[in-house]
């Protein structure tokens, strides 16, 4: 699958930057989030780094036979109806799997969002895992990973940092006026 989707991402026109987080729990952030076309193109990505990462799924997509692929694409099945805690599922998930490399967006939504969610920052926070920015620029058409992302105990504060990052390196949506970094 690695040369397949280096191959795919070739033809596609897109540049890949970066390569697998070295730890084997992690949370890599996937932005900006306008398009279903940003899951394929991130699949891609770190699939043609040798790496395989997990995204948290409605529990009601894992039925036959789109489930199985659901699955095989690194859909985690998640509970997501009143009273479910998701953040809890998911500090589960890492506190019981030897491997988890887990791509969110903190979007939340394709739509146009000034307001991020900040559960990602608290699962890296209860699950003692580090963060990974990673980016997929439809502009330049370059898709990658950066640097491990340092959070604090504020997650206000830890996401406005985010937004200045993307905001300073230029990134694109797919739809850019899906997409925006102010506060």
């Amino acid at each position: 699958m690695k040369r397949i989707s280096a191959f795919l991402l070739k033809l596609l026109g897109w540049k890949v930057e970066g390569s697998v987080a070295p730890e084997p729990k992690c949370i890599i952030i996937g932005v900006p989030h306008t398009s279903a076309w940003d899951f394929v193109i991130s699949y891609l990505f770190y699939t043609s780094l040798g790496g395989k990462a997990s995204i948290l799924v409605k529990k009601e997509f894992f039925f036959w036979p789109a489930g199985w692929f659901v699955r095989k694409m690194g859909g985690i099945p998640i509970d997501r109806s009143k009273g479910a805690n998701v953040i809890r599922q998911a500090v589960h998930l890492f506190n019981t799997m030897d491997h988890l490399h887990l791509a969110m967006t903190p979007e939340g939504t394709r739509k146009r969002v000034v307001r991020w969610k900040g559960g990602f920052h608290s699962i890296a926070k209860l699950a003692n895992v580090p963060v990974y920015l990673g980016s997929f620029d439809w502009g330049r058409k370059v898709v990658s990973i950066g640097e491990k992302f340092e959070i604090t105990d504020d997650a206000q504060a830890d996401i406005r940092r985010m937004k200045d990052h993307y905001r300073e390196k230029g990134i694109r949506g797919k739809f850019p006026e899906n997409f925006t970094t102010e506060y």
